[in-house]
């Protein structure tokens, strides 16, 4: 449940707050505490909200947080941008080469998504998704329809999904499963998207930074900061593979992070 309250402040304010929505999600993850970090060296106190996709938009459109890094468009999160409408705005695109689709380990046969159909019994009839609110699982079920799979979408976790393809990998099983770029995923194993001729998934995807549409008037400091927040592939890359590896020490590798690209950090500031 989001039971936490929204922080509003403005520039002029001694005491500047700020509320961050975020979703188990590798990327989002690592660029909301990357964004704390540098927020709280700005002087602000910085609460995180985690929740869900759907209950996150709802926060950020209620003003239970203030700010969401981790909106993928134009397709995954579509419907919810639509939801919401003017109680959102957005701020930035943070990340412009996303994608997502159905990802397979390079050792199956399935060049397509097409392919499933011949393929389904070594598939066990299954997709392994993630979170059930997920944009990508809805296009994910498109998919199987579209394409007449006859699959059954199993919904879990991304720390699940993971964890079942790992295992499959290690027996050298086939497996498919909901997936997206960027992701630590395709650092860890030999992957590769399924093709999707007709385009379910769509192409190139954004991640966007959104704020409350009111939070984006009353705190101008902190918007101006999200709005030249981004990153490039390999920025976000590192960023997550440090993150991945932290164990638990999360600010002392941000810091180090920080050490190694100044310059980018400075245009932010």
């Amino acid at each position: 449940m989001l039971v936490l309250a929204a922080c509003q402040q403005n520039g002029n304010q001694s005491e500047k707050k700020i509320t961050i929505g975020y979703v188990n999600w590798a990327e989002g993850v690592a660029m909301t505490q990357l964004a704390k970090h540098l927020l709280q060296e700005k002087g602000y106190t910085v609460t995180l909200k985690n929740a869900d996709v759907a209950p996150i938009f709802a926060a950020v459109a209620g003003g239970d947080a203030d700010v969401f890094l981790d909106a993928w468009m134009p397709v995954t999160h579509k419907t919810y941008m639509q939801t919401f409408g003017d109680k959102i705005t957005v701020l930035n695109t943070n990340y412009d080469s996303a994608r997502i689709g159905l990802v397979v380990p390079d050792y199956v046969k399935a060049r397509t998504i097409e392919d499933l159909v011949k393929e389904k019994a070594s598939f066990g009839g299954k997709v392994v998704g993630i979170d059930a609110g997920a944009g990508i699982m809805t296009k994910a079920e498109d998919a199987i329809r579209e394409y007449n799979l006859g699959y059954q979408l199993q919904s879990s976790s991304e720390a699940a999904m993971m964890a079942t393809l790992k295992k499959s990998i290690d027996e050298k099983l086939p497996i498919v499963v909901t997936g997206w770029e960027p992701h630590q995923m395709f650092a860890r194993f030999k992957l590769r998207f399924l093709e999707d001729p007709k385009k379910v998934f769509g192409e190139t995807e954004k991640i966007q930074t959104i704020a409350n549409s009111e939070f984006t008037v009353k705190d101008t400091t902190a918007v101006n900061f999200f709005r030249k927040f981004k990153l490039n592939s390999e920025e976000l890359s590192s960023l997550m593979n440090v993150m991945a590896e932290a164990d638990g020490k999360e600010d002392a590798v941000i810091k180090k992070w920080i050490s190694e690209h100044k310059a980018l950090v400075k245009e932010w500031m």
